[in-house]
């Protein structure tokens, strides 16, 4: 634990205090959210992100560790492990030295160099290194030949020396440092299109003659490619100069002119081209695809804590619609709470008489059930029927708003759906999840897998097993940030509590079936499998609204409930008291309440509590509506500034919902007058935002959209003043990508920025720095 310690301390910058709390936090089961949020004092007020790299990177030195340990015993069994290698393989700090001191002891297959030192030929190979003046190797070639061993001639003796002595240049240490060197600084990415694959490939047409330093390649065109050769229609290579990895062994291995260094310097020549090259080239893929991987990731896990974290409607009985033409739409109405109490379709875009009747249900099933919303599912006839609700003269305060319905129909065929409502259909149960995504976005989306919330591209491509670990992450902290209310929320939700799983949270169901509502915290702990642990790791998550303790509708966690209430009673009054009144809190004196149970940030955080108890950390909820006018991209015109919903963030730039059935594009180079450096943090999924219309290719369904003020500023906001003037100058459009020395200045031509789009489908920018410094510059900037 020392050793692990000691490195996890170092690479991120931290104390190894702080480091050993966490790491043993860990091992008495507690979870990154409980650690963040109630254990401040052991860790130094570590946040969820740092405690998320301690538990990662300790994880790879354990890995680390563990392969060590199998490598040592590996040796020691055939007799190989002197002191020396031993020190090599103890002192290695990384896998990949590692794995280079144990490769020329490594079990191998048979090779052409294992055969010819069965042959015998070793001393020859030795001799030839040797590269002495008054060497002639082919006199001493003849003392090998052997017809019982199989060496026949002089040049079967020196080819199987020179085989010997390229597996092992291939295989030495400092080789194959250096040359990783080279290869990470200066390989050129090369693709081209696999012959006869022209027109099938057509997709990845940008890349049939592309060639790029590896180093500066952004991860998206990466896995581009990547996904190409993959596929079949791209063929890659991943290198740098020949003449400049030859020359460094040539200086490492060669040692003068004679007879024996030409024959030396061709063994060196073939153990690159026939071993080294094509190991230090898939070592450089797998790296590049990791390094690639770890950014898709990251935009793709930001993207959704976006999503995640929406703001919420709040609990209102809502009418949802999911859309459909010639099939009609699905209605459900819903309670407060998101339980469904009818269901029907309307046909209002099949013809007059039927647009009447649709009209008559809606308006008839909103007096009926005091509908407070109506949520408008977003897909096929989503804008048409969203103008069809908003002319039907509703009362007035009602909310209409457009639900992005990705992955909805992923939850209507699944067997939470099925269990939920076993006597509907996908239909129905689509709609449903349309109006509580609408209510509580959080609350739905966790029941799908989040790669399907409709954020993310190359989620198929990138490392699975990360993703899901980031995906997973992302949802708990987002749930655990918020809270659950645990009387009315799901399994599906409660699985994502700190400290539950699926089995405990469906035990919480049945108790509370079969019991009524939780009247307190404590009363959890009658729950069958919830345990001490379990509940310490979860109380402070789960909210009671209305509950006998008023504390327990907020975030103080149960083990600092007697700090509260010694508070109450320092000031004579109750914690009730203290929770509604500002005064009262304003004369705590934290000092006074120090334990060793509650340290300063503890005590502060209780108080940040009284004062907005359970607070909801997600945006208020502010209804939007697109520009009625403009439905389809035949509506569009040139300079036409809209409202727009940021559907999608990625390296290059924004995807924008302006209600046509089309997101267009706002490129990075146009989201600002300054410069841009990361479009995440300059914008969010589910944004609200006004764009301005650049350019429009109605054929290929693609849109160009400006946030900069000089496009804004040419027609009143809000207004559409078609105007005659075109997209301004390229020269005058400011702001590009900044790029790298060996890139060109970007074409920010309609075509070229769809154009990776279409052929990747990615939103990934290229990660520059390692997952270690990242996590440091986080921590300098977040302490």
């Amino acid at each position: 634990m020392s050793t692990i310690t000691a490195l996890v301390a170092k690479e991120l910058q931290l104390t190894d205090i702080q480091v050993t709390a966490v790491l043993e936090l860990f091992e008495q089961g507690c979870t990154i959210p409980f650690i963040a949020r109630y254990r401040k004092e052991a860790t130094g007020s570590l946040d969820e992100t740092v405690v998320m790299a301690i538990r990662d990177r300790s994880e790879k030195i354990q890995e680390l560790i563990k392969r060590k340990t199998a490598i040592l015993e590996s040796l020691a069994e055939r007799e190989l492990l002197t002191d020396e290698l031993k020190a090599a393989i103890e002192n290695a700090q990384t896998m990949t030295v590692l794995e280079d001191a144990y490769l020329p002891y490594r079990p191998k297959r048979k090779t052409r160099a294992s055969v010819a030192a069965a042959k015998g030929l070793e001393p020859l190979a030795e001799k030839l290194l040797a590269q002495l003046d008054d060497f002639d190797p082919e006199k001493e070639a003849v003392i090998f030949l052997s017809e019982e061993k199989g060496v026949r001639s002089v040049d079967e003796a020196l080819a199987g020396a020179q085989d010997i002595l390229a597996e092992r240049f291939s295989e030495d240490m400092e080789a194959r440092q250096q040359t990783r060197k080279i290869f990470a600084r200066k390989s050129v990415l090369t693709s081209a299109c696999v012959k006869g694959k022209e027109a099938e490939g057509a997709n990845y047409r940008d890349y049939f003659e592309w060639n790029e330093p590896a180093a500066a390649m952004p991860s998206h065109r990466l896995l581009a490619v990547f996904r190409g050769e993959r596929e079949g229609f791209l063929s890659v290579s991943v290198e740098p100069s020949e003449e400049e990895c030859l020359s460094l062994l040539k200086r490492l291995f060669v040692r003068g002119t004679n007879a024996a260094s030409r024959l030396v310097a061709e063994a060196a020549a073939d153990g690159y081209k026939r071993l080294l090259r094509p190991s230090m080239e898939n070592e450089l893929r797998n790296a590049l695809k990791k390094r690639a991987d770890a950014e898709a990731i990251r935009v793709f896990a930001g993207n959704v804590k976006e999503i995640l974290m929406a703001p919420p409607m709040g609990q209102k009985a809502t009418l949802a619609i999911d859309p459909g033409l010639r099939t009609g739409c699905k209605v459900v109405c819903l309670d407060a709470q998101g339980n469904l109490l009818h269901n029907d379709v309307i046909f209002p875009h099949t013809g007059e008489r039927q647009r009447g009747d649709a009209g008559r249900k809606i308006l008839e099933l909103v007096e009926r059930y005091g509908i407070q919303a109506i949520a408008v599912g977003n897909g096929t006839a989503g804008r048409e029927t969203e103008s069809f609700v908003r002319e039907l003269g509703l009362p007035a305060g009602i909310v209409v708003a457009s639900v992005n319905e990705s992955g909805a129909s992923i939850y209507s065929a699944s067997e939470v759906a099925r269990k939920e409502f076993p006597d509907h259909d996908v239909t129905v149960r689509g709609a449903v999840s349309i109006g509580r995504r609408l209510m509580d976005p959080m609350a739905e989306l966790v029941k799908i897998d989040p790669k399907s919330i409709g954020v993310g591209q190359y989620q198929h491509d990138v490392d699975q097993k990360e993703l899901k670990q980031s995906l997973d992450d992302v949802v708990v902290s987002c749930v655990n940030a918020v809270g659950v209310e645990v009387n009315t929320a799901s399994q599906e939700i409660l699985s994502y509590v700190s400290g539950l799983n699926k089995q405990v949270a469906g035990q919480m169901i049945k108790y509370r079936e079969a019991n009524g509502a939780f009247e307190s915290r404590d009363a959890l702990r009658k729950v069958p499998r919830l345990g001490p642990k379990t509940f310490e790791q979860a109380a402070g998550f789960l909210r009671i609204h209305g509950g006998k303790n008023p504390l327990d509708s907020s975030a103080v966690h149960p083990e600092n409930y007697s700090t509260v209430e010694h508070m109450a009673k320092d000031l004579k009054c109750t914690v009730a008291d203290l929770m509604t009144s500002p005064e009262l809190r304003s004369k705590i004196e934290l000092t006074r309440f120090v334990s060793d149970k509650a340290g300063l940030p503890t005590l502060k955080d209780i108080l940040q509590e009284l004062a907005k108890p359970g607070r909801d950390p997600r945006r208020a909820f502010e209804a939007f509506a697109f520009d009625p006018a403009i439905r389809e991209i035949r509506d569009l015109q040139v300079g036409m500034i809209l409202p727009g919903i940021v559907t999608n963030v990625t390296a290059f730039g924004a995807f924008v919902d302006v209600g046509v059935h089309q997101d267009g594009l706002l490129h990075v180079s146009r989201m600002s007058d300054s410069f841009v450096e990361n479009p995440q943090a300059f914008l969010k999924p589910g944004q609200q935002v006004k764009v301005a219309v650049l350019e429009i290719d109605e054929q290929r369904k693609r849109i160009s959209l400006s946030m900069k003020k000089h496009d804004l500023g040419k027609h009143d906001l809000g207004k559409h003043d078609l105007g005659t003037e075109g997209p301004p100058d390229k020269a005058r459009r400011g702001n590009t990508e900044r790029s790298s020395k060996h890139e060109a200045k970007p074409d920010l031509s309609l075509g070229s920025l769809f154009r990776e789009k279409f052929a990747e489908r990615s939103a990934e920018k290229f990660a520059e720095q390692s997952p270690q410094k990242l996590a440091k510059k986080d921590l300098q900037k977040g302490h």
